[in-house]
């Protein structure tokens, strides 16, 4: 069984002292609003360490993206008891497939020591790969933050469309398959951000630092 209790703390914000308010008001009430941005990520240096160390792709890529989360205050921002708060870390939420090709939404607690982390993933696998059903984890943590995996296909964008007001403000990411030529190997990567807490300078500023992980697996994976 998993032991691990994940890290849910966070910090209110004042929203009458909040220098984002003014668009966060605008972009929830007046004018609601996000947008998608899709970018093919070079990951050949840190595919070429997963497989140099018998790693999993998945959880690196995971791993990478939610260490990268906790500099990214804007991409922390939800509810807990009904308060906006920055949480202080988000936790993966991951699809994967049963040998039937249903799907199972799992979850794995961020650890910031890569070996860590890979052994709760790990340990998720084998305790609820193979229960059926879309939720086998419970109970969900109100900061798990979507990064998902299409390996099937490699896409040129992807939109993912909500059928519900949203509870959070929470970045969705979704890579694709891979393509490699001339040794080099890319990924697509989409994310779509909600307008009221992040702009596209954020956004662009994720994607830039996110390259430099890849670029580096040694400092940040080993």
């Amino acid at each position: 069984m998993t032991t691990e209790k994940p890290n849910m703390h966070a910090t209110p914000i004042d929203q009458a002292t909040w220098p984002r308010q003014t668009y966060f008001y605008y972009f929830t009430k007046m004018a609601p609003s996000g947008f998608s941005l899709t970018v093919n990520m070079d990951i050949t240096a840190t595919l070429a360490w997963t497989k140099a160390h018998h790693v999993k792709f998945n959880a690196a890529y995971l791993y990478l993206v939610s260490r990268l989360l906790t500099t990214h205050p804007e991409m922390r921002i939800g509810y807990l008891n009904d308060q906006l708060v920055t949480f202080d870390v988000l936790h993966p939420s991951y699809t994967i497939l049963h040998a039937d090709h249903t799907m199972a939404n799992l979850w794995t607690t961020y650890d910031a020591d890569f070996q860590t982390f890979y052994h709760h993933y790990l340990a998720d696998q084998t305790e609820f790969g193979t229960i059926p059903g879309p939720m086998p984890k419970a109970p969900q943590s109100p900061n798990l933050v979507n990064i998902g995996s299409l390996p099937g296909v490699h896409f040129s964008s992807y939109t993912p469309l909500p059928f519900k007001p949203l509870d959070s403000f929470f970045p969705i990411y979704q890579a694709g398959q891979f393509q490699t030529s001339d040794d080099k190997t890319l990924m697509p990567l989409s994310i779509t951000v909600n307008h009221a807490t992040i702009d596209g300078d954020h956004l662009s500023n994720f994607f830039n630092e996110l390259q430099a992980y890849w670029n580096q697996p040694t400092q940040y994976l080993a």
